[in-house]
């Protein structure tokens, strides 16, 4: 209904308080500004201001206008600035998803180190479990991915980054009748016991298995915390990784054994679209650092 210029004007004159003044601020002749000012009127049926000998002021129903003009040329301006950000490769947002085997306790400051950095970008996380980070990259439900672990299944516009391998160690709560087992364990031993198995959370990639003897029973978990829990009550056997073990073991929450037959570590990378490079993931990109850095900070 109302252009830019029309709503400065009556945001400038209630401002200053005259159309003279206004004029001389908006560079336009007094004449120019009261007939905007009038031509405004006219549409809207209603008077703004009141005219006084050299000064104007308004009416409730101008207040009440001027306060919604104002917010209607912040908005303008933000669409104004967006677009030529989305022009310059700025994006609204960046979505990490993040395989369930990296250390939780680094992403509160990956967060907040983002948000200083990119205040108008939103960080959209998700964690996923196995193949199901690779199908977030695949399916665009995520632009960068942490953790990735096994070899890559999928193909297209990506790019990688070593983040060297995990390792995984067998633990049992300490009251689990295979912590008094003399060791090495056979996978028939084993293969006695309930395994604990997170979900793969692939929507369209074939789920995997990281460790699961033949004919053992399964109990199914959503993540590593669900997985502490079962193993410290002495529901099911598993393999977790080195970084979450080594603690709960020194604290004497698990007992750790060794296996016959061990699981190869997993070889992990950190992976993004070539195609949705912006500034604020190319910003990403460099804070996770190179290889050696990401192992450190993310693997141990």
């Amino acid at each position: 209904m109302f252009s830019y210029n029309e709503l400065q004007v009556i945001d400038v004159v209630a401002r200053r308080g005259s159309f003279s003044a206004a004029a001389e601020e908006l560079h336009k002749v007094p004449s120019a500004i009261s007939y905007t000012v009038r031509h405004v009127e006219e549409r809207l049926a209603v008077e703004l201001f009141v005219r006084l000998h050299r000064q104007v002021q308004l009416t409730p129903a101008g207040t009440y206008f001027v306060e919604e003009a104002r917010q209607l040329i912040k908005q303008m301006e933000q669409v104004k600035l967006q677009t030529q950000r989305v022009a310059n490769g700025w994006s609204q947002s960046v979505s990490v998803a993040l395989d369930t085997v990296v250390r939780e306790s680094r992403v509160n400051t990956l967060v907040r180190d983002f948000y200083q950095h990119f205040p108008d970008v939103e960080l959209h996380l998700s964690m996923e479990v196995f193949n199901g980070v690779w199908d977030a990259l695949a399916d665009g439900r995520a632009d960068l991915v942490i953790g990735a672990t096994a070899a890559v299944p999928v193909s297209g516009t990506f790019d990688y980054r070593d983040m060297g391998t995990l390792g995984w160690t067998f633990v049992v709560a300490p009251d689990h009748p295979l912590a008094a087992a003399e060791a090495p364990l056979e996978p028939e031993a084993l293969a006695k016991y309930p395994a604990i198995c997170l979900e793969d959370t692939a929507r369209v990639l074939p789920k995997r298995v990281t460790w699961l003897m033949d004919n053992q029973r399964r109990i199914m978990v959503p993540n590593w915390h669900s997985a502490m829990q079962c193993l410290k009550a002495g529901l099911g056997i598993t393999v977790v990784p080195e970084h979450m073990a080594k603690p709960r073991v020194a604290a004497g929450e698990l007992v750790e054994k060794q296996l016959a037959i061990h699981p190869p570590v997993s070889p992990c990378c950190l992976a993004w679209n070539k195609e949705r490079l912006n500034p604020a993931l190319t910003w990403l990109l460099n804070y996770l650092g190179d290889s050696e850095q990401l192992h450190r900070e993310w693997m141990r």
